[in-house]
């Protein structure tokens, strides 16, 4: 099992990125600088059902990278404590703090059945933890309407829309409640299969620019397939 950094490695690494800012701000940035996206993310997303058999909510987890979460932590002036991780006053305030949501919020897991969109509540339950020294959220998104499946498959597609995080699946879905005859298969992102003129004119762009083009996120999507018989 890794530890948490201690504090002192949480305030080094703090030093470092502040260093590593002001070169980039004195120098420019390398070519190698203006790649897309500037987040990571990893996590996945969890089925519930009803007694039904009907899919009810999805249960969606966020686990940032090591520099994201330094700068979340540090945006808020939270720091680690003697035992690596956040004390709990400070871990109920981010709660508190990352359940407003920012109104253009539109999700990172995106749930369609035959390419149609199936709507979402607004995020609930959110909780903060620390994991192996990342930030990890996790909340539910309960569905407006519980959808029965049967042999119709549905599709959950792990993105955000501007590309500017980068959602990757990388939890085992799991399907909670009875479930009965469902199966979920993750089907990653290939780049092998996708526009390399698109990838192209990503790369061009600065860190201040976002790419125009509508949901471009989508085009690089780890998803998910939902199967019931």
């Amino acid at each position: 099992m890794r530890h948490l950094p201690s504090r002192r490695a949480f305030t080094a690494l703090r030093h470092n990125v502040l260093v590593t800012a002001l070169c980039c701000l004195l120098f420019g940035f390398s070519p190698q600088a203006k790649a897309h996206p500037h987040v990571f993310v990893d996590g996945g997303v969890d089925f519930v059902f009803d007694a039904e058999n009907r899919l009810t909510a999805l249960n969606v987890t966020w686990l940032y990278d090591a520099f994201e979460t330094l700068y979340i932590l540090s945006s808020y002036d939270m720091s680690l404590n003697a035992e690596g991780s956040l004390d709990e006053a400070d871990r109920q305030e981010l709660i508190r703090i990352r359940s407003n949501w920012p109104l253009d919020f539109n999700g990172s897991a995106h749930l369609s059945v035959h390419g149609e969109r199936v709507s979402l509540d607004w995020p609930k339950d959110l909780d903060a933890q620390l994991i192996d020294g990342r930030l990890q959220l996790t909340f539910t998104r309960d569905l407006k309407t519980a959808l029965p499946l049967g042999a119709s498959p549905a599709e959950v597609a792990f993105y955000e829309s501007t590309y500017f995080f980068a959602f990757s699946i990388t939890d085992t879905p799991e399907l909670l409640g009875p479930a009965e005859g469902c199966r979920a298969e993750v089907i990653p992102f290939n780049p092998a299969l996708k526009n390399n003129s698109l990838q192209a004119s990503l790369a061009l762009l600065s860190r201040e620019e976002t790419p125009s083009i509508p949901n471009v996120g989508k085009e690089f999507a780890d998803r998910i397939i939902l199967i019931c018989a």
